[in-house]
């Protein structure tokens, strides 16, 4: 399936001289996590069939720097982000759009100051962009009727109130869509945030995971979805933990809507 995509670099249009209308920031996770290449995947099929000119970095793109910072290491991130900065201001781009909110972050926020200015945004902002725009449209197909519960992600809500892109996007495929206790500004964050993703659990008696699984869990969905691969692992995580797997799906808001049109 993959020789399909279409996924043109940015060292590609250079060489022909062109511009494309947005970068795709793909993320190590997008790039590297079994899982999390699934939703890149999608991100993309939902481009190409929107017919939008974009390009990724490829082998030129670097971690954008956020777990070093969030990890205390201000030195290293500020290394990586002019690293990127260099490539990024080399070919001119204008518009970033990212799978993660991590990169979203940091793209957005802390670029700026070392020299980076970009306008960035969450795949959910511009999918919900071209949908109105009328360059993608979204059925329900599979999940009209569904019960589907969206997690926030720290850095796409708390730190940016982006909340309705994605929930828009979820009731546009028809589906039932449920709130947890914590969500909106009440979010609870599930676990990977702040570079805790790569280091082993403190001393407690609950994951902060399995405490935002069973918040899930109490509004008995069918589908948790999420708009950051952290996000998605943590909670798929925890769905295994409670041995819920069978019968509950983690799943980008990217793969629902590819998966409605059956891409």
């Amino acid at each position: 399936m993959s020789e399909a995509l279409k996924v043109p670099t940015m060292a590609e249009y250079m060489a022909q001289g062109k511009q494309p209308e947005v970068l795709f920031w793909v993320g190590c996770a997008g790039s590297f996590d079994d899982r999390a290449k699934k939703i890149t995947k999608a991100f993309v099929k939902l481009l190409n069939k929107a017919g939008v000119d974009f390009a990724v970095l490829g082998t030129e793109e670097s971690c954008t720097g956020d777990p070093a910072k969030r990890a205390g290491n201000e030195f290293l991130f500020q290394m990586q982000a002019m690293t990127n900065i260099e490539v990024l201001n080399g070919y001119e781009i204008k518009k970033i759009v990212t799978a993660c909110p991590h990169c979203f972050n940091t793209l957005k926020n802390e670029y700026p100051e070392l020299g980076g200015n970009y306008e960035v945004m969450h795949h959910t902002q511009f999918l919900k962009s071209l949908l109105y725009d009328g360059r993608l449209s979204i059925e329900g197909g599979q999940y009209k009727g569904k019960r589907i519960t969206f997690h926030d992600p720290c850095y796409l809500g708390r730190a940016n109130n982006v909340y309705e892109a994605p929930r828009d996007l979820i009731q546009k495929l028809e589906a039932e869509l449920v709130e947890m206790k914590n969500c909106k500004r009440n979010g609870l964050c599930c676990g990977a945030g702040g570079a805790q993703m790569f280091k082993d659990a403190e001393k407690g008696d609950k994951e902060v995971n399995i405490e935002r699984t069973e918040q899930a869990l109490d509004v008995k969905p069918e589908i948790i979805a999420a708009g950051c691969p952290f996000c998605n692992t943590m909670m798929t995580d925890g769905i295994k933990a409670k041995e819920k797997e069978g019968a509950i799906a983690v799943m980008d808001v990217a793969e629902l809507i590819a998966n409605a049109q059956d891409l």
